[in-house]
């Protein structure tokens, strides 16, 4: 079962990537890390980063990727696209925190990617 998941995670962050960069964002760090959280896609577009939640979901049966997305963990992507921003020495920069929603049929098949650049 854990593997299945993680390979689930795994084609979903490569489809938001590939969606992501076909709508003018270019990532600069895909699982980037620190002390207080993790963030699965930084990009930039029109001189603002971006910091994306993937969230990959294969049937409705424990709800949309919407849904998956908890206050708690926007707060912790918060803190961790600030603590990029310091390590990166970018200060007074445009920043928002935002989804990639990634939904598959129980087949496998892609239903859609949409992406959400503002929580």
């Amino acid at each position: 079962m854990g593997d299945a998941k993680v390979r689930l995670g795994q084609r979903g962050e490569e489809l938001a990537l590939a969606e992501l960069s076909h709508c003018g964002y270019q990532v600069v760090a895909r699982n980037w890390r620190s002390r207080v959280g993790e963030v699965d896609m930084v990009a930039q577009r029109d001189g603002a980063w971006h910091f994306f939640e993937v969230r990959t979901r294969r049937g409705r049966e424990f709800g949309t990727p919407e849904e998956s997305l908890t206050p708690a963990k926007q707060r912790r992507m918060v803190n961790v696209a600030l603590t990029y921003l310091a390590e990166h020495d970018l200060n007074d920069v445009a920043w928002r925190v935002g989804l990639v929603a990634v939904e598959m049929d129980r087949a496998g098949r892609l239903l859609r990617v949409e992406i959400y650049d503002s929580l």
